[in-house]
């Protein structure tokens, strides 16, 4: 506002007072249109957004595009589903530093049941998603060097190849993180050791197919790693149809020379 003189008088007969401004007030309008901002306070509030509404407000306008697609807003990406990788909801660029794919769900345990094993209703059910981690891993391997940190929680359908590669194109991964992904064994331990010359954290909680002699190879060949590998070698590992087949026979030979 400006400056304004104010004269008070008051009439005693009529107990009324009189308020005379000898100047006009000047008030002043802040309003700023969101557009006005600059690039560095759009990408803040970018970041207090979820991927649907920052893919949502960039289609109001061309500036909000821009800063949608900027890769400084994307150095973090969390998946609650392999499905959410198909959504055009975020930027895979150098830029990207940690990312996560959880999927916690009751299809989970179908993704882990072993494919020989699986029904036909099983297989179509698996059909629909089983490529999707392993592709997007694919980009993230052409896209993201810059990566230091992976997790995967229940990614039943990724196999070593998938992680491995990882391992050699993001040169900086520092922490790995694979949880309940069936399909784990020692090869990606080896390429802990070969390949994760910036690893100081892997963790392959669950990941049945993983032995005591492969995270004793980590142990010995990388002491300064933080390893973790809650139940993993505990659990039952896969055999495949003929190797059971052998077991049986050999089984049957003994029971009738015995």
């Amino acid at each position: 506002g400006g400056e304004s003189q104010i004269q008070a008088t008051q009439d005693s007969s009529l107990s009324r007072c009189f308020v005379v401004v000898s100047r006009p007030v000047i008030v002043f309008s802040l309003a700023m249109h969101l557009t006005e901002l600059d690039q560095e306070c759009l990408l803040h509030l970018f970041s207090y957004l979820d991927k649907d509404s920052r893919r949502s407000l960039s289609l109001t306008c061309v500036r909000l595009r821009q800063v949608f697609l900027d890769p400084q807003l994307w150095t973090l990406l969390h998946f609650r589903s392999p499905c959410e990788l198909r959504r055009d909801n975020f930027v895979l660029s150098s830029s990207l530093r940690y990312l996560a794919v959880c999927w916690h769900s009751s299809r989970v345990k179908v993704c882990n049941i072993e494919d020989w094993m699986k029904t036909t209703f099983q297989r179509d059910l698996c059909r629909k998603h089983e490529s999707l981690v392993s592709d997007f891993l694919e980009r993230v391997c052409h896209m993201c060097p810059n990566l230091v940190s992976l997790t995967l929680s229940g990614c039943g359908h990724i196999t070593d190849h998938n992680v491995i590669d990882v391992l050699q194109s993001c040169r900086r991964l520092d922490s790995l993180s694979l949880e309940n992904c069936a399909r784990m064994t020692d090869s990606v331990l080896q390429a802990v050791v070969d390949h994760g010359k910036s690893l100081t954290e892997v963790r392959v909680d669950f990941c049945r197919n993983v032995t005591q002699a492969g995270l004793q190879v980590v142990r010995d060949k990388r002491p300064e790693v933080h390893l973790s590998a809650l139940h993993s070698a505990d659990m039952i590992p896969d055999s495949k149809p003929e190797e059971k087949t052998q077991i049986r026979r050999a089984l049957q030979k003994f029971l009738i020379f015995s």
